[in-house]
């Protein structure tokens, strides 16, 4: 995924995002991807408080 992302492949991330912490983890982004642009197009809160993201390029 990193490579797509660096190279400008990627036009849409969707993201689960859940409600818990488990130590430092790992980044999605890594600091030399660079800044990328993300729009927020949507989301929505399941019952069990994950929240699934949809983002575009912007």
């Amino acid at each position: 995924m990193h490579a797509l992302h660096g190279a400008g492949l990627i036009d849409r991330y969707t993201l689960l995002i859940h409600p818990l912490t488990l130590g430092p983890g790992l980044r999605l982004f890594p600091d030399s991807a660079g800044v990328t642009e993300l729009r927020l197009v949507g989301s929505v809160a399941t019952r069990k408080g994950v929240i699934v993201a949809r983002y575009q390029r912007g």
